[in-house]
């Protein structure tokens, strides 16, 4: 198959979630398919250069659109948020959806054929225009409605709030329009699947769930520090930022305040100044920025805590964690859409507010979340290998490029 991704970046290096997904879905495919990469290059031009010419020696071409993303942050940025109040479009799928990305797209569609066209983020359906609903797969990492939904029950600054329910709004109208136009959509989790087909009416809907290269991730037989606790996940996520936050202002002062000796190991990609300095300023927290391989952290933690309350999608950070078997402590949320057992493979907490209590639990009794990181370990090994969950995919793509014959 002919088959062209349209993204965001290049997913190399494999540093978040996101990247680490998309990679490991597609490097198998690229064996038996021609894969084109049509994306906007990396503000650092020198990692966008050992990006393609990774992905060159991996058979797949890359075409990167003349233009860079705009930068978040400035005036600028808050001009072009004022600017999308009068825009129909949620601001990132405006942002996203530029001139130079359309322009690409045409030209390549006219010059090649094409039997499927891969979006690896739902905004970048709107660039695709007519093509979306002949042969488009849509790829959702999240139901980003959903994440706004939750950025504003938990926002208390009024006017952030107002401008947040816009977002919300609209997402949800653009999200309902893609998914009801794309040949199909991929979420990554049955939950995603499920809210999708009742929310927005999408009847075209399957399950590629997020995985773990369970070879790269295993237990080492380290001794665990129970004073540990980690935090792991890009630091410049919005829901992830909020997690911290609430680690640093109220969860892991309590624990500290019981536990003297604990630690916070927050590790994570692009950390910015003002967060640096926040993790500085708390006795007993540690920032490990950019870090090229998590695994020392969680082999030696205690547990790792993931207290999300915004967020969609699947954690890909508690199945690299389950398996090496680290324990791990999460909210609803943090969990949501794996296949895990809360109390037999994890422990679950229904508010933020009980963080404190079940790190403080474990951390002076560390041997029954060490046996459901065990189990967990056994579960993440059966469901969530990337090379089932790449072959489904695979799957997928040649079911949809036999229907997009029929509709051309």
């Amino acid at each position: 198959m002919r088959v062209v991704i349209i993204d965001e970046e290049l997913p190399y290096p494999p540093n978040s979630g996101k990247r680490i997904r998309t990679l490991n879905l597609l490097l198998p495919l690229a064996r038996r398919h021609q894969i084109t990469y049509l994306c906007y290059p990396g503000s650092d031009a020198e990692q966008t250069r050992r990006a393609v010419e990774f992905f060159r020696g991996k058979g797949i071409e890359s075409v990167l659109v003349d233009r860079l993303l705009p930068h978040k942050g400035g005036a600028a940025f808050y001009g072009r948020l004022l600017w999308n109040l009068f825009s129909p479009l949620p601001y990132s799928v405006q942002t996203h959806n530029s001139a130079a990305l359309r322009r690409a797209i045409r030209l390549h569609a006219a010059a090649h054929e094409v039997d499927l066209w891969h979006c690896e983020w739902t905004p970048y359906g709107e660039s695709l225009g007519p093509l979306a609903s002949r042969r488009c797969v849509v790829m959702a990492h999240n139901v980003e409605s959903m994440i706004w939904q939750r950025y504003y029950v938990n926002e208390t600054n009024r006017l952030k709030r107002w401008y947040i329910r816009r977002q919300w709004k609209k997402f949800e109208r653009f999200e309902r329009r893609m998914f009801t136009a794309a040949l199909r959509t991929v979420a990554v989790s049955e939950s995603d699947a499920r809210l999708i087909r009742t929310q927005f009416g999408a009847d075209r809907v399957d399950v590629v769930d997020n995985g773990v290269d369970v070879k790269y991730f295993r237990p080492n037989g380290a001794v665990r520090d129970p004073n540990n606790l980690l935090f792991l996940g890009s630091l410049d996520w919005r829901p992830n930022l909020d997690a911290v936050g609430l680690l640093l202002d109220r969860i892991f002062p309590r624990v500290r305040a019981e536990i003297p000796a604990a630690r916070l190991m927050i590790v994570g990609r692009k950390p910015s100044p003002r967060l640096a300095e926040r993790v500085r300023s708390c006795p007993g927290a540690e920032l490990h920025a950019d870090v090229d391989d998590v695994r020392p952290f969680l082999h030696r933690c205690g547990l790792m805590v993931v207290p999300l309350r915004i967020g969609g999608g699947s954690r890909l950070k508690i199945l690299e964690a389950l398996a090496a078997e680290c324990p791990v402590v999460s909210t609803r949320v943090g969990a949501e859409g794996l296949r895990l057992e809360p109390g037999k493979d994890f422990v679950q907490v229904e508010d933020v507010d009980d963080v404190a209590a079940a790190l403080t639990e474990h951390i002076n009794h560390p041997r029954a979340i060490g046996e459901m990181a065990r189990c967990g370990r056994q579960v993440v090994v059966q469901q969530y290998d990337w090379s089932r969950l790449s072959a489904r995919l695979e799957t997928i793509w040649q079911a949809q490029e036999q229907a997009a014959g029929g509709r051309r």
